[in-house]
């Protein structure tokens, strides 16, 4: 039951959108292309088994642990505020 001026499901309609577009952010960031032999941040050695495992990989694993840190470190935004500020 929704409240207000909000229809019939729209707190779903919000998850969904909001799952909708960490998929597509996620899919945006995959590789492509044909893997590198050498890191690009470090010029380490990238192993086979890596560039086998993720087509069109840039960076060793410790430089892309790194970035997977840095990337959880920017999160989307919350597309439904909290109730506090719509009772204002």
């Amino acid at each position: 039951m929704a409240g207000g001026f909000a229809k019939d499901g729209a707190v779903q309609d919000q998850i969904d959108a909001t799952i909708e577009d960490a998929v597509s952010r996620a899919r945006n960031n995959l590789p492509k292309g044909e893997s590198l032999r050498n890191c690009r941040e470090c010029g380490a050695k990238i192993p086979e088994a890596r560039r086998e495992a993720v087509p069109g990989v840039r960076l060793c694993v410790s430089c892309q642990a790194r970035h997977d840190k840095q990337q959880a470190a920017v999160s989307g935004y919350n597309r439904r505020g909290s109730k506090d500020s719509q009772l204002r």
